[in-house]
């Protein structure tokens, strides 16, 4: 009957001929004697002897795993981001432990003591809760957009700042007069807040009076949005204003949604530019569900991962802003030529 027992180290000494303590070393990059190297190599190539990369961490103290909190897989941008980080993981040679926390706080603290626990290389956070003073300051982090008041941690994240006020110069360059903001937000601070600060910047700059929705995330926010339409009625049905920039492509989409449910005709009555670059299908060649200021995705998995994965701590900026870009998305008017 054939052997059906995976092959183990001693299987993998003795095709080699080597003591089982040689094999270890070879195995955990301790370095040998090379015609030793080889023919352990050789031995393993030969029994295809899979090595335990998670046993072996656990004695090295790093795995080769990286956890990567995100509050959730629904939404869009998050999926996109989730799936650029663990490639770029991947192509460092590190694996990926996803942890969707729904923006608990209780349960972003679990997987921070899980990620403990299986001694990760590094952990990747995208999260909304007050979670600072439970990260072990022994494993290398990177946050996305957030920040820590009682923790210096490494942050990334988009220019959110500029890319507002771009998003203002792009409605105003369309032929719109008075753009408004719409906002639902996180209670927690975060760079996604300075898009606000962009808004207002620009409304000074070009001197326009700020009109806004400003509130924090609700359930009701569909109603919200309704009455800031009402609000801004006027006698003859049309709409005091004629540009609208949003807090995210999905606030976008459901005011874009809700307008031409009034009747109003988008981007022939009212243009609209949202915030994050969310695409229909998930693809990167696939269409925006608006125009909007376009979040670098693989740049910015690249950077968190870059971040983890440097060696000298000491030479990691405390924050790191990359630019955004402007897209059309069908809510938009294209400039005139001629």
């Amino acid at each position: 009957m054939a052997k059906t027992n995976a092959p183990t180290m001693k299987d993998v000494a003795k095709e080699a001929g080597v003591s089982l303590g040689t094999v270890s070393k070879v195995i955990n990059g301790i370095t040998v004697r090379e015609e030793y190297k080889k023919k352990v190599e050789a031995a393993i190539a030969s029994l295809h002897y899979e090595i335990n990369t998670y046993a072996r961490g656990l004695k090295t103290k790093k795995t080769g795993l990286v956890a990567v909190i995100i509050p959730n897989m629904l939404n869009p941008f998050f999926a996109a981001l989730t799936d650029y980080i663990e490639d770029a993981l991947y192509k460092k040679g590190l694996k990926t432990m996803l942890c969707c926390s729904d923006g608990i706080p209780e349960k972003e603290i679990a997987y921070l003591n899980l990620a403990t626990q299986n001694k990760v290389n590094g952990i990747v956070a995208l999260t909304y809760s007050d979670i600072g003073n439970f990260i072990n300051p022994d494993i290398p982090i990177v946050v996305f957009d957030r920040f820590f008041e009682n923790r210096n941690i490494p942050r990334v994240a988009s220019d959110n700042y500029n890319g507002s006020m771009m998003a203002i110069e792009k409605l105003l360059e369309l032929g719109c007069r008075h753009p408004v903001y719409i906002r639902f937000h996180s209670i927690f601070p975060g760079e996604s807040d300075k898009r606000k600060d962009g808004y207002l910047a620009a409304c000074k700059k070009y001197h326009i009076t700020p009109d806004f929705l400003d509130m924090e995330d609700c359930d009701n926010f569909i109603d919200m949005m309704k009455q800031f339409i009402d609000k801004h009625k006027k006698s003859d049905g049309s709409l005091s204003f004629d540009g609208v920039f949003c807090h995210t492509d999905y606030h976008g989409y459901i005011f874009k949604k809700l307008l031409q449910k009034e009747g109003y005709r988008v981007p022939e009555d009212v243009q609209l530019i949202g915030f994050d670059g969310i695409r229909k299908f998930g693809g990167s060649k696939e269409d925006l569900f608006v125009s909007s200021m376009c979040q670098p995705l693989p740049q910015l998995a690249a950077k968190c991962v870059e971040i983890i994965t440097t060696e000298d701590r000491s030479m990691i900026p405390s924050l790191t802003l990359l630019p955004v870009t402007f897209e059309d998305g069908g809510t938009t008017r294209s400039l005139k030529k001629g």
